[in-house]
């Protein structure tokens, strides 16, 4: 399974391409920082073998008594594979893997225990995998110690028919 920076990194590379060069300078030294920010919320991995015939993934991710249901769209996950190197230039290609992944965005998610409730739907709505979890959710920093925190994420994953966090 990949983390959960893997996984938004795969997903947003143009962004964070775009926020390497619209870097700052960090206080305190010659460390650059960039202006690249962290989405705040839960990702969602499912394994090849539990992945098969899901068509559509609903969350709920409930705290203080409170629950709310982020909208969330599967994805195909895939992985590079080294396609080695030739004349000093190296290449590699992505391929599937059969599996899906998803982020959830969850606005003022805290850093503290949240339940988890994943659905997993099939072509015709039918219901394929209903399990809760409880996950933690931790601050993140994008561009590493010394740059700030950007927000907190979750991770959890679907993997031998459990659900469990990350």
């Amino acid at each position: 399974m990949r983390s959960t920076t893997a996984v938004w990194a795969l997903r947003a590379g143009a962004l964070l391409l775009l926020g390497a060069v619209a870097g700052c300078a960090a206080a305190g030294g010659d460390r650059t920082c960039t202006a690249m920010g962290v989405p705040v919320g839960v990702a969602l991995d499912i394994a090849p073998e539990d992945a098969a015939g899901v068509r559509a993934a609903e969350m709920e991710v409930c705290w203080d008594g409170e629950c709310r249901e982020p909208g969330i769209e599967l994805s195909d996950s895939s992985e590079s594979v080294d396609q080695g190197c030739e004349g000093g230039v190296c290449s590699a290609e992505s391929v599937p893997t059969g599996g899906k992944h998803a982020f959830a965005s969850v606005e003022d998610l805290p850093e503290a225990p949240v339940g988890v409730r994943v659905r997993l739907l099939g072509d015709d709505g039918e219901e394929l995998f209903d399990e809760t979890v409880t996950a933690t959710p931790e601050m993140l920093e994008a561009n590493g110690p010394g740059c700030g925190e950007g927000g907190p994420q979750a991770g959890v994953e679907i993997e031998d028919g459990a659900l469990r966090e990350r």
